[in-house]
């Protein structure tokens, strides 16, 4: 049955831990490589257990690790990874409640019986879940639809007695939808944990566009208590299910016949099959700029309490779709895009919305934080007003888009999320409990609704916010200068001294670091293929390729229960993507982090090595070249070819002492540019804004 499992040139790479070019020279130098079993010419696949097969006969491979040979087998399955994914996730589900009946059902070795007994047994665990099977999303595989299946649901039951099926589970969701990216729209963990504080700790929780439930995922991680309820619904069948069997495997077994977890398949708008709920709170990243939402069909719908939304507005049509499934007093979080706010067709629904006191807040995210991260989009926060409440008099608005994240540029890292998500939560909340906000200038202020009741009803916070002062203000900026200034004085003490000429080029026997690394010179390590996206766990900080590439410290972020590789003072770090001579010594301040994708990092034995002499011959232009190996849109370098001087410890030293001196001096010129950038333009704005004289 392994033989149905294909697998692609990138996924033998990923088998051997080589690089797919080593893959295409042995399919070219040997001539028992197996042959292509589908795929296409230039994108052929090959059947895994002949590869499996051939790695071992060749020395490559003792053993396929345990994770790579599941994704592998799921990924290749012939009725495609997302049906492979949802028996996975349902035999998961019985390892989870029913351990002792997925032992005894797997006990045997003889693969047709296994399928023909597991429907039973699964149609079991996913009614006491999910409910009968008209109500659920999850429908139960039938024994000829689960034959193929076999090999991956056995593997997948290893990988639960080695990770927990909960962690099995997140390894192969995540692993796809990383394989995967357009084909989903996804809502990053930083944002969705965002949206579920916003809207607060929840008996019950409706998603009605769930996808993969990262939403509900981050309501239940805020605060898991006993009996909530969580609903889901979304148009794909596939997502729909998906987002129960991951709801499910993220909490404790069931236990009584009333499901905790609901979700359908169907399109929330045009056909709600969860018309009967009314939730504490709704969150949801619903699709932009649909036309086709059912403005035609639903011109007398109940739910268009605010208006009937215009056929451009079906952003507006689930912001009442959300309202009318909360319970009064009941909290809504949506993500919108930017022109929501402020499209001309939809000022009356605005309006009505401000009126009522139903629209809380809009918060505007920076570019980045969510797909498409050319665009900053908007958070709705919505209350559904209680028949005896007056309506609030005030609206928040909040523009994080000139938030301080420090070092940090992307906001996938921690570091820049963690300033973002704290500005939005301290104003929000602060607003919540008085229902006003003092201005803070730039950053957030509560407006009157009256003000807000013009002829446009634009609500972008941009356009409502006054200016931060100038770089914090003139006594800020002068500062600024001064520790420019002092930066600059550094820069110069540590400026390198002339060069010194030698009368020819020196010529140094070389080795390879391939070479270094056989002979126990030094240890190479790269980072785990896949990050769990798991949530709950302790974070351990990442050293990016961009915080190497920057001189930054560690400024991106998993969970604590992957194989990390932790890096150690001593240790050196080289980008291999991208191109460019990039190594850097690891000190104290980033020891402890784990190695982050993208990332070689070579240990090595202080009896043999010196680091910053290792590093600083890494460096070289020159050596980097012969090292890279190019593509139409990259450039990859291969560490285990970069070369190194055979030189004596004590003379290592002499090149690593100045190659150290090197790396301060570029590290006070990296803090300059910095400090200048800032100077320049806190006065440019300081002058425009005429906050600053100028004299």
């Amino acid at each position: 049955m392994d033989n149905a499992t294909e697998v692609t040139a990138a996924g033998i790479a990923r088998l051997a831990g080589v690089g797919r070019a080593a893959v295409s020279n042995w399919r070219r130098r040997h001539a028992d490589f197996p042959k292509p079993v589908g795929g296409t010419e230039t994108s052929p696949s090959f059947a895994l257990a002949e590869i499996e097969d051939w790695l071992r006969a060749q020395g490559k491979l003792a053993e396929v690790p345990l994770r790579e040979r599941v994704w592998q087998q799921l990924a290749g399955h012939p009725a495609g990874p997302v049906t492979a994914l949802l028996h996975a996730g349902s035999v998961l589900l019985l390892v989870h409640d029913r351990p002792s009946e997925w032992l005894a059902l797997s006990a045997t070795d003889d693969d047709p019986l296994l399928a023909e007994r597991l429907p039973a047994a699964l149609e079991g665990v996913l009614t006491l879940r999910f409910g009968h099977a008209t109500e659920r999303a999850v429908t139960t595989p039938k024994a000829a639809a689960l034959l193929p299946s076999v090999p991956l649901l056995r593997g997948a039951g290893e990988l639960a007695a080695e990770l927990g099926a909960r962690r099995a589970f997140a390894f192969l969701l995540g692993r796809h939808l990383d394989a995967n990216p357009r084909q989903y729209t996804l809502t990053p963990p930083g944002p969705a944990a965002l949206m579920a504080a916003l809207a607060g700790p929840a008996d019950s929780a409706l998603d009605p566009a769930c996808g993969t439930g990262a939403l509900l995922h981050a309501v239940r991680t805020l605060d898991s208590r006993p009996g909530q309820r969580l609903y889901g619904q979304d148009a794909a069948p596939e997502l729909a299910a998906l987002t129960a069997l991951r709801l499910a495997l993220d909490g404790p077994a069931q236990e009584g016949a009333d499901p905790a977890i609901r979700t359908a398949a169907a399109d929330s708008l045009r056909a709600d099959a969860l018309s009967d709920v009314q939730a504490d709170v709704v969150v949801a990243h619903p699709p932009f700029n649909e036309r086709g939402w059912g403005h035609d069909e639903l011109a007398y719908d109940p739910r268009w309490e605010y208006g009937f939304p215009a056929r451009t507005e079906s952003e507006l049509a689930w912001v009442q779709h959300a309202l009318a499934r909360l319970k009064d007093g009941g909290s809504a979080v949506l993500l919108m895009p930017p022109t929501v706010a402020s499209r001309r067709s939809g000022r009356r629904i605005r309006a009505d919305l401000l009126r009522r006191g139903a629209l809380r807040a809009v918060i505007a995210l920076p570019a980045g934080a969510v797909p498409p991260n050319n665009i900053p989009l908007h958070l709705w926060v919505l209350r559904r007003p209680a028949a005896t409440t007056p309506a609030a008099p005030e609206l928040l608005l909040v523009d994080t888009t000139a938030v301080d994240t420090g070092e940090a540029r992307d906001l996938r890292e921690q570091q820049a999320w963690a300033a973002v998500q704290d500005a939005v939560l301290d104003a929000w909340r602060a607003f919540d409990r008085a229902g006003t906000l003092a201005e803070r200038p730039g950053l957030a202020r509560s407006v009157p609704v009256i003000e807000l009741l013009d002829d446009e009803v634009d609500l972008a916070p941009a356009r409502r916010l006054p200016p931060p002062a100038a770089g914090g203000g003139a006594e800020e900026l002068t500062a600024v200068r001064l520790q420019l200034a002092d930066t600059l004085s550094l820069t110069t003490k540590l400026a390198p001294k002339a060069a010194t000429p030698v009368a020819a080029p020196v010529r140094w026997p070389q080795t390879t670091i391939g070479e270094l690394a056989r002979a126990g010179a030094l240890s190479l390590h790269t980072a785990p293929t896949t990050v769990s996206p798991t949530v709950g766990h302790a974070r351990v900080p990442v050293l990016t390729d961009h915080d190497v590439l920057a001189g930054t410290g560690p400024s991106g972020s998993h969970s604590g229960d992957d194989d990390a590789v932790l890096v150690r003072a001593g240790d050196v770090v080289v980008p291999v993507v991208g191109g460019g001579a990039v190594a850097r010594v690891v000190d104290e301040s980033a020891a402890g982090a784990a190695l982050g994708r993208g990332l070689a990092l070579l240990r090595p034995d202080p009896a043999a090595l010196d680091p910053w002499f290792l590093a600083g011959f890494l460096r070289g232009t020159a050596n980097n070249r012969q090292a890279s190996s190019y593509a139409s849109t990259a450039t990859r370098l291969d560490v285990r070819r970069l070369q190194l001087p055979r030189l004596p410890l004590a003379e290592q030293a002499r090149y690593g002492e100045r190659f150290k001196s090197l790396a301060a001096f570029e590290d006070a010129l990296r803090l300059a540019g910095r400090l200048g950038e800032q100077l320049v333009q806190g006065l440019h704005d300081g002058l425009t804004d005429g906050v600053v004289e100028p004299e």
